[in-house]
């Protein structure tokens, strides 16, 4: 599969990986920020952005695509970076393809599989109907009865896009993330990645927990942690100064 990328900067190779329903374009401040020092490929995941369609999913298979990616830019190392569902594939590439993993960094998520928590969106975005929508806030007022947060519906209605024909369609694949929410809950599977990891955890956000630590050092055992206080699921977003910070001293081998 042919991922959609956006490539920026000169250095060393790192690529960037969102989280589910997200998107290359969520990471804009941070590509900005860090093209300065690297190299930076900003990736939209299968079923994601401008990524193309598969009912087929799975960590193994997402690895593989930015493995192909790799390949297709002639890189045969780079640094990497996911956040949330984008950390679990490069968890899955470090784990299956370590010779091609320099340095790991991890964004509020564990190497653990994660009870559904995500019902009530899939039921609001399903519940939209893009037949007679009119507009972007007509969207975000039918999908207010199911997600209260208007930062998160800003977040999912940044999938929302006219095709062709002038209707609202969705660029991400929501047949599939729904079908194959089970396999994007699931761990990622491999031998341990013996290489230098980082996780990054928003202080205020629960998926990366005290009770991970053993499935951490397990699949991990060079990992820190770094916790950047009163932020959530998206440090990247809540707390960028000090993101970048982290981020750049862990790829430039200095102490954090």
């Amino acid at each position: 599969m042919k991922l959609h990328y956006q490539r920026t900067g000169q250095g060393t190779p790192l690529i960037i990986l969102h989280g589910l329903f997200g998107t290359l374009e969520n990471w804009g401040a941070q590509i900005k920020a860090l093209a300065e020092h690297h190299d930076v490929i900003a990736v939209d995941l299968r079923n994601h952005g401008r990524s193309p369609h598969s009912m087929d999913m799975s960590y193994p298979l997402m690895a593989e695509d930015v493995i192909e990616l790799m390949d297709d830019l002639q890189l045969s190392q780079v640094n990497l970076m996911g956040h949330s569902m984008g950390g679990k594939v490069a968890m899955q590439m470090a784990l299956s393809y370590p010779q091609r993993i320099a340095r790991l960094l991890l964004v509020d998520i564990a190497p653990v599989s994660y009870p559904p928590h995500h019902e009530a969106v899939f039921k609001g975005l399903f519940s939209i109907d893009l037949t007679s929508l009119t507009s972007r806030a007509d969207a975000d007022k039918q999908l207010q009865a199911w997600v209260e947060e208007a930062g998160v519906r800003a977040f999912l209605l940044k999938n929302l896009y006219r095709n062709e024909q002038g209707q609202f369609a969705w660029r991400m694949n929501l047949d599939c993330l729904r079908s194959e929410y089970d396999a994007i809950a699931a761990a990622p599977e491999g031998p341990a990645f013996k290489g230098p990891t980082r996780f990054i955890k928003g202080g205020l956000s629960h998926y990366l927990k005290p009770e991970h630590t053993d499935a951490v050092r397990q699949r991990f055992p060079n990992a820190d942690v770094k916790v950047i206080e009163d932020a959530g699921h998206w440090p990247h977003a809540e707390k960028p100064a000090l993101f970048t910070r982290l981020v750049e001293r862990f790829f430039s081998d200095t102490q954090a």
